[in-house]
């Protein structure tokens, strides 16, 4: 079986994420292809796209957002992602029994007793009315019956397991701050998401392995799960491994992908990448050396913005009164510097619309 070593990884990676160049399709396709965004910070998403469409302009995402193609959801991991509505749809119904596991992980204690039927149904109810309404006003309305688990324990249960909500606009439109109101998903898109599977078959969980391996593989199996969360997955990987190749990466492990996915020389050149905070090219897998080193994993779950160079972590950034200050984790060349502080420019440029440039390499 075929060795893919760590930098034959990270050009499929790159070529993937649509980070090795820049990607010629519409934002709604680019959410589409990467199975949609990591967006519990509701800036990070333009910078993500930015960094992967060619002239990308904020407001194409913001008339997704508005126009209801696209939906900010709880899903992957129990974290908010930019997804397109048909996927939020599709695949919200296998994703319930983690978002609940998930919830009641951090307030079991505090939910012990309660019904969470009764609870959902009182819930949907209470969103019935067409109000649009923040977390913690859902919480209040409901503590009168459920006083025991307290605001918190109540309004996330709901809000990120039991009901299906979206984020709604003008929560996440570009350079706007705004309060998270929920609104039921079936409501603002007109449509119920799809009803759970039969017993024994899991069609979305086939979907999912392939759309993860088309956006993030070569991958294991325990990628796959890192990335969505989800159980149950190795019989939608058996289901359609006939369908699929495999590889060994160097520590031994099996590697699935698609037959016919990019897979870069791994000489390919690779261009200086900003990434937001967050992002999934770097959270979407469990062994995540393809892209950072190990000595710097904390950093992509503390939520640092991070700078790829030759396709790796090498630096974080920050952005102050549109100026970009760049901190490296390890020395530039000369050369690395140059394509650091000329991407870094027109990173400034997007996020300033224009009025700066400004690029800043500490020490």
């Amino acid at each position: 079986m075929t060795v893919l070593d760590a930098r034959a990884l990270n050009r499929a990676t790159l070529a993937r994420q649509l980070l090795l160049e820049r990607a010629g399709m519409a934002p709604f396709d680019a959410v589409a292809h990467l199975c949609g965004l990591q967006a519990q910070e509701p800036q990070e998403p333009f910078t993500g796209l930015w960094s992967r469409v060619r002239a990308f302009d904020p407001a194409s995402l913001d008339a997704l957002l508005t126009g209801r193609h696209v939906v900010r959801t709880h899903l992957m991991r129990r974290t908010v992602h930019l997804v397109t509505a048909a996927d939020a749809l599709a695949w919200r119904a296998r994703h319930d029994p983690m978002l609940r596991q998930r919830v009641l992980g951090t307030y079991r204690r505090e939910l012990d007793g309660v019904d969470l039927g009764e609870l959902a149904g009182a819930a949907r109810e209470l969103m019935a009315d067409g109000e649009p309404r923040t977390m913690t006003a859902i919480a209040d309305a409901l503590t009168g019956r459920w006083p025991g688990p307290g605001r918190r324990a109540l309004g996330e249960m709901v809000v990120a397991a039991l009901v299906p909500m979206v984020q709604m606009p003008p929560r996440g439109l570009w350079g706007v701050r705004a309060w998270v109101r929920n609104t039921p998903l079936a409501a603002w898109l007109g449509s119920e998401a799809d009803a759970p599977a039969a017993q024994g078959t899991d069609p979305v969980g086939e979907t999912l392995v392939r759309r993860y391996l088309a956006a993030y593989g070569p991958a294991a199996s325990a990628d796959l799960r890192a990335w969505c969360g989800l159980a149950g997955l190795p019989a939608a990987v058996a289901a359609v491994r006939g369908e699929l190749i495999s590889f060994r990466d160097e520590r031994g492990r099996e590697l699935l992908d698609l037959p016919d996915a990019p897979r870069p020389d791994p000489g390919t050149p690779a261009p200086v990448r900003f990434l937001p905070a967050f992002d999934n090219a770097i959270l979407g897998y469990h062994d995540r050396s393809r892209i950072i080193d190990d000595a710097h994993r904390g950093l992509s779950v503390e939520g640092a913005r991070v700078v790829l160079v030759d396709g790796r972590v090498s630096a974080t950034w920050t952005v102050e009164a549109g100026a970009v200050t760049v901190s490296p984790l390890r020395d530039l060349t000369g050369s690395e510097r140059g394509e650091v502080v000329e991407e870094g420019g027109r990173l400034a440029a997007f996020l300033s619309g224009g009025e700066s440039d400004g690029v800043h390499i500490a020490r």
